[in-house]
């Protein structure tokens, strides 16, 4: 059975590193990066300078989802927990 995660190789401050993400999230992230034009490896960078305590993939996903959320001016999904506004 194949993984719904999947791992891909970027570089990352200038260091070769592996994020696993779901496929869903790697589309999502590439969409970003061409719609801001740049490199998923820049958008990643970004990402991780703007990142607190998750882990690099979690954070992925957290951006990946409150860009898609601001886009669609969707403010919290249902069973959402957090009251902190994360920026895409």
């Amino acid at each position: 059975m194949k993984s719904p995660v999947i791992k891909h190789s970027i570089i990352l401050n200038g260091h070769k590193t592996s994020v696993s993400l779901e496929d869903q999230f790697w589309d999502g992230l590439r969409e970003i990066a061409a719609r801001d034009n740049v490199a998923v490896s820049a958008l990643v960078e970004r990402i991780d300078h703007g990142r607190s305590s998750h882990n690099l993939s979690s954070a992925i996903r957290v951006f990946v989802l409150a860009h898609f959320r601001a886009r669609t001016g969707q403010q919290n999904l249902p069973g959402d927990r957090s009251n902190r506004n994360v920026s895409a």
